[in-house]
């Protein structure tokens, strides 16, 4: 053999050898021996895992509760460990009540949502609930059920399931006292206030935020018929699964784009599958303030089922998304006699703000965390004193309104109630201006056109963005330099201009079209510099603004086509305000045809369902404010003078 081919075959042996002694089972010391507990046949996941808490400082408990038609709702409650005779604090939401304590904390006060960090100090039990058809609650889910009536023939409704829930926690929490209070805002402020039409005898307080009351008049679908088409992402979000849905797919970042070359809100939502939602088909079919509304607007139910439950109506003064509901519902309450227990709080806040920092409102800034302190000196010790007895610091007033200028709080014996206001005219003037002196002569016009429509904020308008919280306190000078926008300025201020209450819109106006809709803002316009503060020079500042759909002039539930040419009068509230418009700066009402994409555009022609108007019936009118002998257009102010009681 030769020596390469030697050296080859010596090479293959080593490395069988090798080989053979890495198969060949251990001996000695290295051997292993397979027992049966090495062996695991089934899941490495356990069927129930249970988290030890012998360290957490308090007790969850996830239970069902029985409804009296059998139907069993989700409920997240959080005992403070060793509790005993400690009040409840109940929240029903469709919102997801696992979400509600998210946090695997030991600590109560960290595994709760920023909203319930101050209760959550081993005071207070706190319970949360899925409503209906929602998450993990059986049952059928309805967009903010009717109560129980024509419009729901069932024997059950959010005030039922509200009064069992109550019930049911009195008689299975050992660790209460057998007091409950309601919070919640938005809709499980809604929420709140349908309890409040029979509420259980343990329900001793209750706090709706920002509820929502009506949603044709003013909250969330609509103002004053025109329509927040861009809450249609809320349809699909709530009603698309039983957990949460997704908004709606965006063809471009930019929502102005998005919706101007859909055409009509009805093609957007129907071209996106809105069909499928019942809540949708029921909602497009009653495009006026029919029986349909009617029969669901929660501040005349009230009124017809008044409770004598302490109630704290609570609203953001800039609110973007629910500024009508509490100020209405509690309006209604005293007009009707019922205020002794109820109490009215409007602080500077957007939307839901209440259970979040409130160091300032977009560019306006406070001296302190307005939110905070309010719940920490006002609001908690106000439940204290109806869920455990303790004595009040002070009563609350009948009205507690933050006065953003002054940047403190104003309390109110005795705030009136819209209709019984005392109004002073702002009038419009020839020359843009704008003052308490009657006009003699003079109209001013422009031409709407829907195909250009003017955005509520500065383009581009994306699907999320923090300026929806803040955009009812944006700078009004983008958009008063457009030609279809009419800016009336008084001089300026020589002496303080104080307003307490809800202003009024009073445009006499005429359009060559047959319907449109009309938009008033009540603006501050600061001084041209500000040294303190130089990106507020100039700036103008919304107070108060909302939209109103033309064809609704003589009756919300009968609307009519516009007669052409003809001066019409276009009368609507504004939302309330208590404000101050200082010396050195100036008071501005701007009016306009459209604040696109919030709200849906007017085709300016008539047509029985705005909602599926055909691109055909969008079309160009010229509209006429009138100022003079066919009409004195003019903003009513709710003017007061003398110093107010504030804290």
């Amino acid at each position: 053999m030769k020596k390469t081919a030697l050296c080859s075959a010596l090479v293959s042996l080593a490395c069988l050898l090798s080989a053979a002694a890495f198969a060949m089972p251990p001996t000695g010391q290295d051997s292993a021996k397979v027992t049966p507990d090495m062996i695991q046949t089934g899941s490495d996941i356990p069927t129930d895992w249970k988290q030890p808490q012998g360290n957490f400082d308090y007790i969850k408990r996830d239970v069902m509760i029985p409804m009296r038609d059998g139907v069993k709702l989700h409920t997240v409650i959080l005992i403070p460990k060793n509790a005993h005779g400690l009040p409840m604090l109940l929240e029903r939401t469709p919102y997801n009540a696992s979400n509600m304590a998210p946090g695997k904390s030991p600590h109560m006060a960290d595994a709760v949502w920023s909203g319930d960090k101050d209760w959550a100090d081993g005071s207070t039990i706190l319970v949360w609930q899925d409503i209906r058809g929602k998450y993990k609650s059986e049952g059928k889910y309805i967009m903010t059920r009717p109560p129980m009536g024509p419009l729901n023939p069932t024997k059950t409704d959010d005030t039922t399931d509200a009064w069992d829930t109550i019930d049911w926690l009195v008689k299975n929490t050992k660790e209460s006292n057998g007091n409950v209070g309601m919070i919640g805002s938005s809709y499980d402020g809604w929420t709140v206030a349908m309890a409040l039409l029979h509420p259980h005898p343990a329900l001793k307080a209750a706090a709706p935020e920002s509820p929502m009351i009506d949603g044709w008049m003013g909250d969330d679908w609509y103002h004053y018929g025109a329509l927040r088409q861009m809450n249609l992402d809320y349809f699909s979000g709530q009603m698309s699964k039983k957990g949460e849905g997704e908004n709606i797919p965006r063809e471009n970042q930019d929502d102005y784009t998005n919706f101007l070359e859909a055409g009509s809100a009805g093609a957007y939502a129907e071209a996106n599958g809105f069909k499928q939602l019942p809540w949708w088909n029921r909602f497009a079919a009653h495009p006026a303030y029919d029986a349909f509304w009617r029969l669901q607007a929660l501040d005349t139910l009230l009124v017809a089922h008044p409770s004598t439950v302490p109630t704290m109506w609570l609203q953001g003064l800039w609110d973007q998304e629910d500024i009508y509901g509490a100020v209405h519902a509690w309006e209604a309450l005293k007009k009707a006699g019922h205020g002794a227990n109820n109490h009215l709080v409007m602080g500077p806040w957007w939307h839901s703000q209440i259970n979040r920092d409130g160091w300032n409102m977009g560019p306006l800034k406070w001296p302190g965390d307005t939110t905070a302190q309010f719940r920490q000196n006002v609001m908690i010790p106000w439940f204290n004193h109806y869920l455990r007895g303790t004595p009040l610091p002070k009563p609350l007033p009948e009205a507690m309104i933050y006065n953003p200028v002054e940047q403190h709080w104003d309390n109110f014996t005795n705030w009136k109630v819209a209709s019984d206001q005392q109004l002073t005219p702002l009038y419009l003037q020839s020359d843009m201006g704008l003052g308490f002196e009657q006009p003699t002569d003079g109209s001013d016009s422009y031409v709407s056109d829907p195909a250009k429509p003017v955005p509520y904020l500065p383009r581009p308008i994306p699907q999320k963005n923090d300026r929806w919280r803040t955009w009812l306190v944006q700078d009004q000078r983008f958009a008063e330099t457009r030609p279809d926008v009419l800016s009336y300025t008084t001089p300026v201020l020589s002496k303080t201009v104080r307003v307490q209450g809800a202003p009024i819109a009073d445009l006499f106006a005429s359009t060559t079209g047959t319907d449109g809709d009309f938009v008033v803002k009540l603006i501050d316009v600061y001084p041209g510099t500000d040294p303190t503060d130089p990106t507020m020079g100039g700036y103008e500042l919304p107070v108060s603004l909302d939209i109103f759909r033309g064809r609704y002039r003589k009756s919300f539930a009968d609307p009519s086509a516009i007669p052409a040419n003809e001066v019409q009068e276009y009368k609507f509230r504004l939302p309330t305000v208590n404000y101050e418009f200082k010396p050195g700066h100036r008071i501005m009402v701007q009016i306009q045809s459209s604040l696109f994409p919030l709200y849906d555009r007017n085709p300016q022609t008539w047509v029985p369902n705005i909602l599926f108007a055909k691109l055909s019936d969008y079309r160009k009118a010229t509209v006429t404010i009138e100022h003079g002998a066919d009409g004195k257009s003019a903003v009513l102010l709710p003017v007061v003078s003398g110093a107010t009681n504030s804290d």
